[in-house]
C-alpha cells in the first residue's frame, strides 16, 4: 500500500447481496482454491490502495470469517436490501471516517473474480497521471467496475438510489472518464451455470 502525493486511495468491496438469483451466498463460492470474497479482499490488499473496506449484509457470519485476519475493515449494512447503492453510501462514509485526506476511491465487486491486483493498480496509476473524475473498466460495450471516483464525486455517491449502484454515474460523466480495457470485468457471478463455470472441469 502506498500513499498518493494527492491524498490517500480508498479501496471499496461491495460483498452485501443476498445472491438471489445465485440461490446461495455468492461470498462464499469457491474459485481457485478461495472464496469469492477473500480473492477480492486479498486483490486489494495487494493493491495500491491506502485503506480498504467491505460492505458485507446478506451472508455476515461466514464472509467474515474468511477475511478476519487480512487488514481491511468491515462496515455492515443493515439496509443492503435497498440495493447496492446503500452499500456503496455506507462503504464511504466509514472510508471517510479512516482517512481523512481520500483523494479517491476504488469500488469494486466481490462476485468478478477474474480482476487481479494489477487491474486496480491500472486505475491508480491512470488516476494519478492524469487525475480525471473517474477511471472505469471497459469489457465489450460497458462502462463500468471495476472503478475509481475522484473525491469530488463522493458527494454524489452518496446521493445514489436503488440498485443501479454507480454504473448511472459512470454514465452521467461519461465525458470525464478515463477507459482501461479490462475484459475479463465481464464476467461476474449471477446465476448458478456461471458458479459453475468457475468449478474445475
Amino acid at each position: 500500500m502506498t500513499e498518493n502525493s494527492n491524498g490517500k486511495i480508498g479501496g471499496l468491496i461491495l460483498a452485501a447481496g443476498g445472491s438471489s438469483r445465485l440461490g446461495r451466498p455468492k461470498q462464499l463460492v469457491h474459485f481457485q482454491g478461495k472464496t469469492l470474497i477473500r480473492n477480492a479482499a486479498e486483490t486489494l490488499v495487494d493493491s495500491s490502495c491506502d485503506s480498504i473496506v467491505v460492505v458485507l449484509g446478506a451472508e455476515i457470519d461466514g464472509s467474515t470469517s474468511e477475511i478476519a485476519d487480512l487488514p481491511i475493515n468491515i462496515c455492515i449494512n443493515h439496509n443492503w436490501q435497498t440495493g447496492m447503492s446503500s452499500s456503496i453510501k455506507a462503504g464511504l462514509k466509514e472510508l471517510v471516517k479512516l482517512e481523512g485526506n481520500l483523494s479517491a476511491v476504488v469500488v469494486t465487486l466481490c462476485d468478478q473474480p477474474h480482476i487481479t491486483t494489477e487491474n486496480i493498480d491500472q486505475l491508480v496509476t491512470e488516476f494519478q497521471q492524469a487525475n480525471p473524475r473517474i477511471v472505469a473498466a471497459q469489457y465489450g460495450e460497458t462502462v463500468g467496475v471495476p472503478a475509481l471516483f475522484s473525491k469530488e464525486l463522493f458527494n454524489d455517491l452518496l446521493k445514489l438510489k436503488g440498485d443501479k449502484g454507480a454504473r448511472q454515474l459512470i454514465r452521467d460523466n461519461l465525458p470525464f472518464v478515463e477507459r482501461i480495457e479490462i475484459e475479463k470485468a465481464a464476467i461476474d457471478i449471477d446465476h448458478p451455470d456461471d458458479a459453475d463455470r468457475l468449478l474445475p472441469d
